[in-house]
């Protein structure tokens, strides 16, 4: 009986060993299947349904994000996003002020000019030969269009009132799921190509470097003030505000970014409308705040530009000089030379 026993001691615990493996290996199979995500990584493109009708479908959107494994519900995506991106006068925007506009509107402009220089030339300095006004008009057309649509494209690379600020809301809810969008347009064979981005990023780390740069210049916590001043002063919202404001007691870390009128539907009531005075909201943070809502506000306010950026490969162009300086610094974006918190060093807080 004794060798008996002792036979089937060991049986038992080989095999409470292998089902041990077997959770390990189940356990280990699971955790490598799920997507593992680092800043600044691409989660999801979504096109627009059309060019001169810039729309996009979020229930596709919100669908291949739970299939990626993020589980955002619908006040925090298509609610937002549907109010900032789908009034038609955003939508009249994003048609005039879109890449393909511009694509069409270029050789429109240069005929424009080519006829109305050629004129003036041709009235009050006579040329012999016709071909050298020619050369010579075609010439200075070449230059004003292309000096416009320079303008143009440098204007591109800043802060968009009309959609990266319309999206500061949509980033405060999408945030909380490490998740931030983003609207990109360019031209691609020849036809416009309008896209929603999201993009994975754990603002954790970033905000707690900006925070803790902000703190270090709390000395001279004046000129940081002023630098913001002088380069957010035409970050400035005009906005309907009720005159009985019930949050007015409401401090403004607690509050959004952005007042109710950029994110809630328009009251029809007259009497409602009437309670309404136009006041100005400017996006430059309060002196009073402490350094960590500082620091939340400044990278709220520059998320989609950021993203904008990042996913059109036109981040190095901007501040790549700045990166080789501060080698030192540790990045929070593997995907490129500059993460969200040292954009924002580099191109507000210098």
């Amino acid at each position: 009986m004794m060798e008996d026993k002792d036979r089937v001691c060991p049986v038992m615990e080989e095999n409470e060993v292998d089902v041990q493996i077997r959770h390990s290996k189940s356990q280990l199979q699971a955790c490598t299947n799920t997507p593992t995500w680092s800043n600044g990584q691409c989660i999801l493109s979504v096109s627009s349904c059309s060019a001169l009708n810039p729309r996009f479908n979020l229930s596709l959107c919100r669908a291949k994000l739970e299939s990626d494994g993020f589980q955002i519900p619908e006040t925090d995506l298509e609610a937002p996003l549907k109010t900032a991106l789908e009034l038609p006068s955003v939508r009249r925007y994003m048609v005039f002020n879109s890449a393909f506009f511009q694509f069409i509107m270029a050789p429109v402009l240069y005929m424009v000019v080519w006829c109305s220089v050629f004129s003036t030339l041709h009235m009050y300095i006579p040329v012999s030969d016709g071909w050298v006004l020619c050369l010579c008009v075609s010439l200075v057309s070449i230059l004003f269009t292309s000096g416009i649509i320079f303008v143009l494209h440098c204007n591109n690379k800043k802060i968009n009132m009309n959609l990266d600020v319309r999206l500061i809301q949509v980033n405060e809810r999408l945030v909380k799921h490490k998740v931030l969008v983003a609207v990109t347009d360019w031209v691609q064979n020849c036809s416009g190509n309008m896209q929603l981005h999201f993009v994975y990023w754990d603002i954790s780390l970033c905000l707690r470097a900006l925070t803790e740069a902000l703190e270090e210049h709390s000395f001279v916590e004046n000129d940081i003030q002023n630098i913001l001043r002088k380069k957010m002063s035409h970050l400035t919202l005009t906005t309907e505000v009720k005159v009985s404001d019930p949050e007015a007691g409401v401090s403004q870390e607690q509050t959004p970014l952005l007042g109710q009128e950029v994110t809630g539907g328009s009251t029809s009531s007259s009497q409602q409308e009437a309670a309404k005075v136009t006041t100005s909201c400017s996006l430059i943070p309060d002196a009073s705040l402490p350094p960590h809502a500082k620091a939340y506000q400044l990278l709220m306010t520059y998320s989609a530009a950021y993203v904008k950026l990042l996913v059109s490969n036109r981040l190095s162009a901007v501040s790549l000089h700045h990166h080789h300086h501060r080698r030192s610094q540790t990045s929070h974006c593997t995907v490129a030379p500059l993460c969200l918190c040292q954009y924002i060093r580099n191109k507000i807080l210098r």
